[in-house]
């Protein structure tokens, strides 16, 4: 578990989820560009909820690791949701579908 401190108040938040949010603001700062993400935390009654965060690049967020509570705050869809955002983010490099080889013996 972790606790995930974001605009003067924090949430609790799995680990795996805390990791991915970082990791998407980042990329999304670096890109000056934000989004409006849900995800899955504990609520003050302590039962499973979801939490609205609007991260960019002005977000200030921190994650600290806290004591489990025993909620189950996986969510494997929204990680994968994230992670391809956090792809379609990064510069696009060109892909060869043939490997490149130096030829020593032909002509120029």
């Amino acid at each position: 578990m972790m606790k995930l401190n974001y605009a003067g108040g924090s949430v609790e938040v799995g680990d795996d989820v805390a990791g991915v949010v970082m990791e998407y603001a980042h990329a999304l700062a670096d890109v000056g560009k934000s989004d409006l993400v849900r995800i899955p935390v504990t609520s003050d009654q302590g039962t499973r909820g979801i939490a609205h965060l609007l991260i960019g690049p002005s977000s200030e967020l921190m994650a600290s690791p806290i004591d489990d509570n025993d909620i189950d705050l996986s969510d494997p869809p929204l990680l994968e949701e994230l992670r391809g955002k956090i792809a379609r983010l990064q510069p696009h490099r060109p892909v060869s579908g043939e490997p490149y080889s130096v030829d020593d013996g032909g002509d120029f």
